[in-house]
């Protein structure tokens, strides 16, 4: 047992020190290639940010354990907004832009209450919750016109024009072998955490739900709290909820959709009813505490941590 929770340290290791790799690799090659600095934050880093977690639901799938992809894209969505703005509000209260409350908490609710929608088939089709590819094509092309948005909002912003000047410190050739390093720790990183979180599953006869909600959910977690404190002392509350935002709908829109149309359809009864009200209600509550006074308090925050530790005992005592 000991040697699979090492195993499963180091290929969480290995994703986070892959994606590193990759992300600075890509985007000195998109330097080199002379794609606009903006285009290169809106996706590239955008989307090597979330390469561990695609990695992760590439794998599941192939593997046939959705319950670690669904565990992994739910389980996210629900930590970053509950434990993560939840603890940041001991620190202080976190103020939100008027723009953030008017147009990004909106669709970051949108895209969570329709993902909710299709993937409950129990309630709506009275079948087993599946997200299919018709599900995920329609998830991909809300995606698509939220980074079309946010590029349309931000290309004539003078802080963009300044921002796209920039050279590439590496060669072309030497970014694009760095970026297929990348790749590769990233294969292995995840062949590590999947298959020897399944290994311990099987091992204490528990399912892959509850070993992913403590493993991958929290072990991914602990960093990002770790930057949100930071980012909170230094009062730079955009950076925090913008990454938080903008996380969860890549998990949506990208880590989950994406392998789904490339693969096929996943189902899963482990999740249910329950675990869908609770990613809505957390997605909602977000936006109500900042809609309010444009600031999410400790009270708020306090709030948010009931409900996430809620949770977890339902998943790990209840369910």
């Amino acid at each position: 047992m000991i040697i699979y929770i090492f195993l499963v340290s180091i290929g969480f290791y290995l994703l986070i020190r892959g994606s590193d790799v990759f992300v600075n690799g890509i985007s000195q090659a998109a330097i080199n290639l002379k794609i606009p600095k903006l285009v290169i934050s809106l996706t590239i880093v955008a989307f090597g940010t979330s390469t561990p977690e695609l990695f992760i639901a590439f794998r599941g799938i192939l593997s046939g354990n959705n319950d670690i992809v669904m565990a992994s894209v739910i389980g996210s969505t629900i930590a970053n907004i509950l434990l993560i703005i939840g603890v940041s509000t001991m620190i202080k209260p976190i103020k939100v832009k008027n723009e953030t409350i008017k147009k990004q908490l909106p669709f970051h609710f949108l895209i969570i209450s329709i993902f909710t929608i299709l993937f409950l088939d129990e309630i709506f089709a009275n079948s087993v919750n599946t997200i299919s590819r018709s599900d995920a094509s329609i998830i991909i092309l809300i995606f698509t016109g939220f980074i079309y948005y946010i590029y349309s909002f931000n290309k004539n912003n003078n802080f963009y024009r300044e921002f796209n000047k920039v050279t590439p410190q590496i060669s072309l050739p030497k970014s694009l072998l760095y970026s297929l390093i990348g790749l590769i720790i990233l294969y292995f990183g995840s062949k590590l955490t999947v298959d020897n979180c399944i290994y311990i599953a099987n091992s204490l006869n528990i399912n892959q739900k509850i070993i992913t909600m403590i493993t991958i959910v929290i072990g991914s977690a602990t960093p990002e709290l770790i930057m949100a404190i930071t980012s909170i002392k230094k009062n730079e509350f955009d950076i925090m909820i913008g990454n938080i935002i903008g996380t969860n709908i890549f998990n949506i829109g990208f880590v989950l959709a994406l392998p789904v149309l490339i693969l096929g359809n996943i189902s899963s009864t482990s999740f249910n009813l329950i675990d869908m009200l609770v990613l809505v209600t957390s997605a909602f509550s977000i936006y109500v505490f900042a809609k309010d006074d444009k600031k999410i308090d400790k009270a708020e925050g306090l709030t948010m941590l009931f409900i996430f530790i809620l949770y977890y005992i339902y998943i790990l005592f209840i369910q």
